[in-house]
């Protein structure tokens, strides 16, 4: 059972297709989520990386993997989410350890490790079939929304 199906985290994020790449949340707390993408073999990015030989570009499974903290962060550290945005400031410490083709399914989990005022850092781990693909650390600031 999930607790975010697509249409609500279309609610929080956003992002829309081809870049919303987060499919279903299956656990949230205070400082820690669990969340998939299936990747499909109809991806746009296959089409030319690469060429018979399909593979996830590592920015996407870490923008995956971002996406998937600025879910747990609105849902449980913004209290107005309508007018803030989540901007990831830095990423650290990413490492690539396997491939990422189509038909898997990228499971995410991410742990808040830090907060101070609107500033945040985050660790997290991206598995396929309980192998560590990609982990990374992320910086990110809460800031409003500018008017438009």
């Amino acid at each position: 059972m999930s607790l975010m199906e697509i249409e609500a985290i279309k609610k929080v994020l956003p992002h829309r297709y081809p870049f919303l790449l987060v499919d279903r949340v299956l656990e949230l707390e205070e400082k820690r989520i669990l969340a998939y993408k299936n990747v499909s073999a109809n991806e746009d990015f296959f089409n030319g990386h690469f060429p018979g030989k399909p593979l996830m570009p590592g920015v996407l499974q870490v923008e995956a993997l971002a996406q998937t903290g600025c879910i747990m962060l609105t849902e449980m550290h913004i209290e107005d989410p309508d007018n803030h945005l989540i901007v990831f400031t830095n990423i650290n410490k990413a490492k690539f350890r396997k491939s990422v083709v189509p038909g898997d399914q990228l499971m995410m989990e991410v742990f808040l490790t830090n907060r101070r005022r609107n500033f945040t850092t985050m660790e997290g781990t991206a598995t396929v079939d309980d192998k560590v693909v990609c982990e990374l650390e992320a910086t990110s600031a809460i800031v409003p929304k500018e008017d438009e």
